[in-house]
C-alpha cells in the first residue's frame, strides 16, 4: 500500500530544502516542514485498517475495524473533501502553507481513497471473512445459497422487508427521487409499458445489513447470514407486478455534510440549526459510489440528477457501504472478542453518599475506560440526590442516545434544584439528537443554553454547588472526554474530581461566561479557548526553551489527537533547534515533521492506535525539575485553539501529576506493540519488536495496572 505522503518530493529533498530555519528558502515557514493535514488523517486512516489486519485482534474485532475505517472514510469525504470542492466552486485554489493546492490535493485524495477501500475489500475478501468461516460464521453469497434459504428468504422478505421498501419511480410524472446522504440504494431499470424506465429503491438502515438465517433453513448451522441487498435485487420484482425488471444496480452518495451557519443573521440559534439540518440532507455530491455492472446509461442518468461530474464516481467490483461491518460485534461469540475486563469503580455503587466528603481532601484522577465511566454517573447522581447540593452546571457535547446523566439532569430539575446545561447543538452530526436532549431539558425546569456565537463549547465541565455546614462548597469534573456513556466503553479519557477552590472558581465563572455576558479574559488555573490557552502554551514551551538556553535540562511531553496549528508547530521546531527535547503522542493528524537536521531533530511523534480509541489530552512539561501538567479537552488545531470553548486543567496534586507521567506517559513513551513511528517523509512506521513476543502495549499495561491497584486496596 502506497503512503500518501509518498506523493510529494522524497523525503531528502524536503530534508535537503529545510536544513536549518535560516539555511531554508522560507525559514519555519517554509511549505517543505509541514505535513499536509488531509494526507495525514489518510495515513491515520490506514493505520487504522491495519488493527482490522493485525491477528493479534480477535477476528469479530478486526470485522468492527474494517467498519470503522469505511465509516471514517465517509466522514472525511463528507467534511474535507466536501469542503475542498466547496472552495473550487467559488474559485478559490491557493496553496496552503504545506504548499498544496485544493486541485493537487483532491487527487491524490481520491486515488488513496479508492487504494484504501480496495485494501479494506481485500482484507474481507482473503483474511477476515475465510477465518470466520473456518470459526462457524458464514456469510453466503447467492450462489452458495441452498434450496432451503431461498425458500426462507422469500417467507423473510415478505414478512420483515417488503412492507418496508418504497419503489420510486422516475419518469415525466415522478421527479428524480430524493437520495439520502449515506443510504444503499437499488438503481432498476424496468420495462413498462413498452418503455426502459428507472426506479429506485432505498434499503432502509432500519434492516440490518446482514441478515441472520435461522439453523432449521442453514442446514443445521448456527451464525449464517446473507447480505440484505441481494435478498432484496432477489425479490425486488415482486414490488413491480406487470413489469419487467431488466437490471438492478447497488449505489450510494456522500454528500456535503458540514453544516454552514450564518450566526449573524439568528435570532434563534435552535430555529436557525434545525433549518440547517432540513437544507443539509441536500447537500452536494462529494463522492458517488456505484457497482461495476452498472451500465453506463443508468450512470449517466445518476450523474446527471445528482448534477455532479464523472470525477466524483467511484466503481467497485466490492460490496459498498463497508461502514455495516460494524454489525458484525454484536454477534454472539464471546471467544472472538476482546476478553470483558471489569472496570474498577472509584466509589463503591452500593455506598457514594462519601463522594463529597472525599473531594473536600483530596483530588481524584479517572481513567477511562480501565476506571468506569460510573465514576462521573456517581457524582452526578450523588449531587441530584443530596439536600445539600443546590445547583449543578454541566456542558453536554457529544451525549449519546441513551444519556443517564440527562436523566439524573432531568430528576434534579423536577426536584427544584438549579440545573444551567451548556447543550452544544452545533456538535457535528450530533445536531438533531442534541436539540432533542435539549428540549426534554428545558421541558423539565432546566436553564438551557445552546453555546456562543461563531464558537463551539468543547470543554467537558460539571460544577456541583453544595450548601454545608461551613458555607458553601463547590466541586468539578473537568475531563478530556464527552459525557457519553456508550463511547466511554471504547474511548480512552481522563478526568479530574477536585475542589480546590481556584479551580472551581474559574469553573463556575466560565459557566457565568457561557450562560450570561460575562466576558472574563483571565482565568487564576484553567487554561481557556481563545481567550488565553494560546498563549500560556506558546508561554509553556518557550519556558521550555529558556532552561535549555540556561544549561538546565528540558522537555515536554505532550499527548493529544491532533497537531495542525503552524504556530504551535513553529514553536515545538524553535525549542528542538534550542535543545529541547519533545515527545509528541498523536493519535490522529500530525503537520509536523520529526527529524528534520537542525529543525526538529530532537522531536519524536509517536501514534498508537489499539484496541481502544486514544482520546485522552495530557500536556507535561518539565519546567526546571518542578513539572507543570496540564490535562482538558483541547488538541494543538486552529479549531481547537481559536474558535471552540476549551479547557485544560492544571493537575496540582503532586500523586496524580506523577502518575500521568511516570505511569500513563511512560508506558505509551515505551509501547512497542501498537506504537508507530513518524518520519520526515510523513509515514508511520511499526516498531521493530511489534511483532515479537514480550512486545509492551500501553493499553494493556494500564488494565493490569489499574486492576492491581484495584486488588491492593
Amino acid at each position: 500500500m502506497a503512503s500518501a505522503a509518498e506523493r510529494r518530493p522524497a523525503a531528502d529533498e524536503t530534508t535537503q530544502a529545510a536544513t536549518t530555519s535560516t539555511g531554508s528558502p522560507g525559514g519555519l515557514t517554509d511549505p517543505s516542514l509541514y505535513i499536509n493535514r488531509e494526507l495525514s488523517w489518510l495515513e491515520f486512516n490506514w493505520r487504522v485498517l491495519a488493527q482490522a489486519q493485525d491477528p493479534y485482534h480477535p477476528l469479530l474485532e478486526r470485522a468492527k475495524f474494517l467498519g470503522i475505517v469505511a465509516t471514517n472514510l465517509d466522514e472525511f469525504f463528507m467534511v474535507r473533501v466536501a469542503t475542498l470542492l466547496r472552495q473550487l466552486r467559488t474559485g478559490v485554489d491557493q496553496a496552503g502553507p504545506d504548499g498544496w493546492t485544493g486541485r493537487e490535493l483532491l487527487r491524490v485524495v481520491r486515488a488513496t481513497a479508492v487504494e484504501m477501500q480496495e485494501a479494506q475489500a481485500a482484507c474481507w475478501a482473503q483474511d477476515i471473512r475465510p477465518k470466520l468461516v473456518a470459526a462457524g460464521i458464514r456469510i453466503l453469497e447467492p450462489a452458495e445459497y441452498t434450496d432451503e434459504v431461498r425458500a426462507y428468504l422469500e417467507t423473510y422478505f415478505a414478512r420483515e422487508i417488503r412492507p418496508v421498501l418504497t419503489p420510486l419511480a422516475f419518469d415525466p410524472g415522478h421527479p428524480f427521487p430524493f437520495i439520502s446522504n449515506l443510504s444503499l440504494n437499488l438503481a432498476l431499470v424496468v420495462k413498462y409499458a413498452g418503455q426502459l424506465r428507472f426506479a429506485r429503491v432505498k434499503l432502509p438502515s432500519v434492516l440490518p445489513r446482514f441478515v441472520p438465517i435461522p439453523p432449521g433453513a442453514a442446514g443445521g448451522r448456527e451464525s449464517t447470514f446473507v447480505f440484505l441487498e441481494d435478498v432484496v435485487r432477489a425479490q425486488v420484482a415482486t414490488l413491480f407486478p406487470g413489469t419487467t425488471v431488466k437490471g438492478a444496480y447497488l449505489f450510494r452518495v456522500i454528500r456535503d455534510a458540514d453544516l454552514v451557519i450564518q450566526e449573524d443573521e439568528a435570532h434563534d440559534l435552535l430555529a436557525l440549526i434545525d433549518e440547517g439540518l432540513r437544507h443539509q440532507r441536500h447537500g452536494a455530491v462529494a463522492s458517488l459510489e456505484v457497482e461495476q455492472s452498472m451500465p453506463r446509461r443508468v450512470l449517466d442518468t445518476l450523474v446527471q440528477n445528482f448534477e455532479t461530474d464523472e470525477s466524483h464516481v467511484v466503481r467497485t467490483s466490492h460490496r459498498l457501504g463497508f461502514g455495516s461491518w460494524i454489525e458484525l460485534g454484536g454477534i454472539a461469540r464471546a471467544d472472538l472478542k476482546h476478553p470483558v475486563f471489569p472496570a474498577n469503580q472509584m466509589w463503591p455503587a452500593h455506598d457514594p453518599s462519601g463522594i463529597f466528603e472525599d473531594l473536600r481532601h483530596r483530588d481524584r484522577l479517572v481513567h477511562i475506560p480501565f476506571q468506569s465511566f460510573g465514576a462521573i454517573e456517581s457524582f452526578v447522581r450523588e449531587a441530584v440526590r443530596d439536600p445539600l447540593v443546590v445547583a449543578i452546571k454541566m456542558t453536554l457535547y457529544r451525549i449519546g442516545h441513551d444519556s443517564p446523566l440527562v436523566d439524573l439532569l432531568v430528576e434534579a430539575a423536577e426536584a427544584g434544584k438549579q440545573v444551567a446545561v451548556l447543550v452544544e447543538l452545533k456538535a457535528r452530526f450530533d445536531e438533531e439528537n442534541n436539540i432533542r436532549w435539549a428540549h426534554r431539558l428545558e421541558a423539565a425546569g432546566a436553564h438551557v443554553v445552546y453555546g456562543l456565537p461563531h464558537l463551539k463549547t468543547h470543554a467537558k465541565l460539571c460544577l456541583v454547588v453544595r450548601k454545608e455546614a461551613d458555607g458553601i462548597r463547590q466541586y468539578a469534573h473537568v475531563g478530556t472526554g464527552n459525557y457519553n456513556s456508550s463511547t466511554a466503553r471504547a474511548y480512552v479519557d481522563l478526568g479530574i474530581f477536585t475542589s480546590r477552590p481556584d479551580v472551581v472558581e474559574d469553573v463556575a465563572d466560565l459557566f457565568h461566561h457561557l450562560t450570561g455576558y460575562a466576558d472574563r479574559r483571565e482565568y487564576r488555573q484553567l487554561l481557556v479557548a481563545p481567550v488565553t490557552m494560546r498563549q500560556h502554551i506558546l508561554g509553556l514551551i518557550d519556558g521550555e526553551i529558556a532552561h535549555a538556553a540556561a544549561g538546565r535540562p528540558a522537555r515536554m511531553a505532550l499527548k493529544f489527537n491532533a497537531l495542525t496549528d503552524h504556530e504551535m508547530i513553529r514553536a515545538l521546531y524553535r525549542a528542538s533547534q534550542a535543545g529541547v527535547t519533545v515527545d509528541l503522542i498523536i493519535r490522529g493528524v500530525c503537520c509536523l515533521k520529526p527529524g528534520i537536521a537542525g529543525v526538529s531533530d530532537r522531536i519524536t511523534v509517536r501514534s498508537i492506535v489499539g484496541r481502544f480509541l486514544e482520546h485522552s489530552r495530557v500536556y507535561w512539561f518539565h519546567n526546571g525539575g518542578e513539572p507543570r501538567v496540564y490535562i482538558g479537552s483541547s488538541d494543538l488545531m486552529e479549531r481547537n485553539l481559536d474558535r471552540r470553548v476549551e479547557v485544560l486543567c492544571p493537575v496540582v496534586d503532586p500523586a496524580i501529576a506523577s502518575h500521568l507521567h511516570d505511569v500513563v506517559i511512560d508506558a505509551y513513551q515505551r509501547d512497542t506493540h501498537r506504537s508507530r513511528s513518524l518520519g520526515s517523509d510523513g509515514r508511520y512506521v511499526p516498531h521493530a519488536a511489534a511483532s515479537q513476543p514480550g512486545a509492551l502495549n500501553a493499553q494493556d499495561t494500564f488494565l493490569a495496572w489499574y486492576s492491581e491497584a484495584e486488588a491492593n486496596k
